[in-house]
């Protein structure tokens, strides 16, 4: 008899779990208010002195998202998936340090961020999934990747180049997040899981970018302007990267990317303070 009932308040137990269980998309969204509030009370109530705590939200960030996809990725692990998430949460928390420090200011931003995680959450369950099985929304998570990709790289640039450091170091920071940046923005367009099949090509762009950035170092222009500029050559490099592996590097498109880096080029020269 108590066998009985023992099995009786297992099943029933297992019952009430599963009924507090929470999908995918709920844990997205607890996260992300977790993190963004984590985020508004370090960067706010902190400040500066929270930049080790910016650090320890990025790594709560992967973590989160891996708590979310742990069913999808145990047959499908890609360690591309985690790299955007941790770098968009950096980004932002250390940009923020260069932000006034308004109370409206740090919600506006705050919330922003929150925005972008949850897209960011959702996108790279997309991109789990659609290296199993092809689904529609793919084109639209390459879309969100792309824009909060750009919009972390210049955070990070525009915050390197506002430390006014030496140039050793300045390169050395730059090629630190520029590889990881575009592996994972190179793997959105292809999926591959093998992370070797794509090291020449990201080596390649983060020396291009490292190059640039060696420029730009010696040119006497406001760190934000700098940072467009760097971002910009990152988005022409990577996208014509991109046009090569899915096979349309026709000259259209390599002379639409050439006029993009000409007018950055201007706008970088008429805008620079000569002084």
């Amino acid at each position: 008899m108590s066998k009985i009932l023992g099995r009786s308040l297992r099943v029933r137990f297992k019952h009430f779990l599963r009924k507090l269980a929470i999908n995918k998309r709920q844990k997205f969204i607890v996260f992300v208010l977790i993190l963004s509030l984590g985020f508004f009370i370090t960067e706010y109530l902190i400040g500066k002195s929270g930049i080790f705590l910016i650090l320890i939200l990025s790594v709560l960030t992967d973590l989160f998202l891996f708590i979310s996809l742990k069913e999808d990725l145990k047959d499908n692990f890609s360690p591309q998936v985690f790299i955007l998430p941790f770098f968009y949460t950096l980004a932002v928390g250390l940009f923020y340090l260069l932000v006034p420090a308004r109370l409206l200011t740090r919600v506006g931003i705050s919330s922003l961020y929150a925005l972008g995680l949850y897209s960011l959450f959702l996108s790279e369950n997309i991109f789990t999934v659609s290296s199993i099985r092809t689904i529609q929304l793919l084109s639209g998570a390459r879309t969100v990747a792309t824009t909060l990709t750009l919009l972390s790289y210049f955070f990070l640039s525009n915050v390197i180049f506002s430390f006014h450091i030496n140039v050793f170091l300045t390169l050395f920071l730059i090629s630190l997040y520029t590889f990881p940046i575009a592996l994972h923005l190179i793997w959105t367009n292809t999926l591959e899981k093998n992370i070797l099949s794509e090291i020449f090509w990201v080596l390649s762009l983060t020396i291009c970018l490292v190059e640039v950035s060696l420029f730009l170092w010696f040119w006497p222009s406001s760190p934000t302007l700098i940072a467009l500029f760097l971002t910009g050559i990152f988005y022409i490099i990577v996208g014509l990267t991109q046009a090569w592996f899915e096979k349309r590097l026709f000259r259209s498109v390599i002379l639409e990317y050439l006029w993009v880096a000409f007018v950055m080029f201007i706008a970088l020269v008429l805008f620079t303070s000569w002084k």
